[in-house]
């Protein structure tokens, strides 16, 4: 066994070797799929412990009141996606209170439909490293301390005033009291979540922050299956995760360079492709006949009509194991704690996902799936190599992944080097740029607008891979953020 943990500026990390490899947001995570792997587990049981040990030491970034999206492909070729995430509520409230912003959790319903259709191990194997995490105590990250600080009056008004978190600093022993047992109570039976005092008190929580969020529309909630796109990739296909997901407008840049080429601009060619691909985003409903839509790209000048936003927190994580399946997935609660809606009998706090609602035919309505931008990816070459790709940062996944696998066909098969090039991020009428980009010049010369940022900055997101190939399963981690990867 190998594992890189993160530090400040360190280099994108690489694991090969044993049973599987795990990538994931934090080294913890990645130890927690590790042991799944030790207990004999496969990639989705290796997946879902690392998923679980996220929602315990990232709760910023995610938790069990947030959603999943996943891709898995399974050994004889089949890739199979799970849709994780709640619809909105039977009557929609005013939003303007934070739990006006609460959609159906779908983490939970998603570990137990993925490990009863692919696993081998089940939820108790699954959730143990991260029910002794949450038991046993962790020290605080300081990721997780500096969002508290961010957030910590938000947290207060969301009823998290008691939450032991709160009281705690970076590097500090952080013992979870409240979701321990509710770990504990969602290994033996999924459902608990969805009906009885849990779910009651999750619409309490939603209710006393003018949210009408209902035991009923829990109770109906399950996990769908929706048949994953393809398009074709060098030398084979680009997977993406269908609709809600954002991973249609990924595919769409794809297929116009695959189709034209990326110029003598790579770079300002992917941003212009990406740009317009995001001028469909509202439609992304209609699945695969979009990507016959045309996508108006220049590729001499810049058009600076970006549509994206800056919501940023999500955790990525990737494994692969020997008998070739592979996953890609991201959890979520949408912005830093979600709404800051805080559930003290569960220990968690709810998303605020309803805020991806926007303008028909992606507006907000009663029992309505926002689009999401969850957007894992795979990569599955003609000669069974594969590749599972995934990243935090909302808008900015599908930029930072169109990003890093053009880096992986034009610049060589090096996985390192194309994790560490600087990456750029459309968002208003402005292109932000990490310093140090080769491309600054050309991307001026066409008009862009830059915003130089300091390299690593969280807006170019935290790329999680693994995958399979001739030797094996193999793992490799961004340099950004605390991503890690192990075998």
């Amino acid at each position: 066994m190998s594992i890189e943990p993160s530090s400040v500026r360190k280099r994108a990390t690489f694991a090969r070797g044993g049973d599987g490899a795990v990538a994931a947001a934090h080294p913890i995570a990645v130890e927690a799929g590790l042991e799944s792997f030790r207990r004999g587990g496969n990639a989705v049981d290796a997946a879902v412990s690392a998923q679980a040990a996220l929602t315990v030491v990232l709760p910023h970034a995610c938790s069990l009141g947030g959603d999943a999206l996943a891709l898995v492909r399974l050994p004889d070729g089949t890739i199979d996606a799970i849709h994780g995430a709640g619809a909105a509520p039977a009557i929609v409230p005013a939003p303007d209170r934070p739990g006006a912003t609460v959609t159906v959790p779908g983490l939970v319903e998603a570990w137990s439909a993925l490990v009863a259709r692919h696993g081998r191990l089940g939820l108790v194997d699954d959730l143990a490293e991260a029910l002794r995490l949450a038991a046993e105590g962790i020290a605080v990250p300081v990721s997780t301390a500096a969002a508290v600080e961010r957030h910590r009056a938000r947290l207060v008004d969301g009823g998290a005033g008691g939450w032991e978190l709160l009281s705690l600093g970076a590097g500090e022993r952080w013992v979870q009291p409240a979701l321990a047992p509710t770990l504990e109570a969602i290994a033996s039976d999924p459902r608990v979540f969805y009906e009885g005092p849990l779910a009651a008190a999750m619409v309490r929580a939603v209710g006393d922050h003018g949210g009408t969020l209902g035991t009923d529309h829990l109770a109906r909630h399950t996990a769908t299956w929706p048949e994953a796109i393809g398009t074709p990739w060098d030398d084979g296909t680009l997977v993406v995760q269908p609709p809600m997901s954002q991973g249609i407008l990924l595919a769409l840049a794809a297929r116009w360079i695959e189709r034209h080429g990326p110029g003598d601009a790579r770079d300002h060619t992917a941003a212009e492709a990406i740009a317009a691909a995001f001028a469909h985003r509202n439609r992304i409903g209609e699945g695969t006949a979009l990507l016959d839509e045309p996508l108006d790209v220049d590729p001499g000048r810049a058009t600076t009509r970006w549509a994206a936003r800056s919501y940023l927190h999500t955790a990525g994580v990737a494994t692969a194991d020997r008998a070739g399946m592979v996953v890609s997935s991201l959890v979520s609660v949408f912005d830093e704690f979600g709404s800051g809606v805080f559930v003290p009998a569960g220990g968690f706090v709810l998303n605020n996902r309803a805020e991806g609602f926007t303008e028909a035919p992606n507006d907000l309505r009663p029992g309505a799936l926002p689009v999401h931008t969850l957007a894992p990816a795979l990569h599955v070459r003609h000669d069974g190599r594969v590749t599972a790709l995934a990243t935090p940062g909302a808008d900015g996944q599908v930029q930072t992944l169109l990003q890093v696998l053009l880096a992986m066909r034009f610049d060589g098969p090096d996985v390192l080097a194309a994790l560490e090039r600087p990456r750029w991020r459309g968002e208003g009428d402005r292109l932000l740029i990490e310093r140090g980009h080769p491309a600054v010049e050309d991307l001026e010369r066409r008009g862009h607008r830059l915003e130089v940022a300091d390299h690593g900055d969280d807006r170019f997101g935290a790329v999680v891979e693994a995958g399979i190939d001739d030797d094996g399963p193999w793992a490799a981690g961004d340099e950004r953020r605390e991503v890690a990867a192990g075998a």
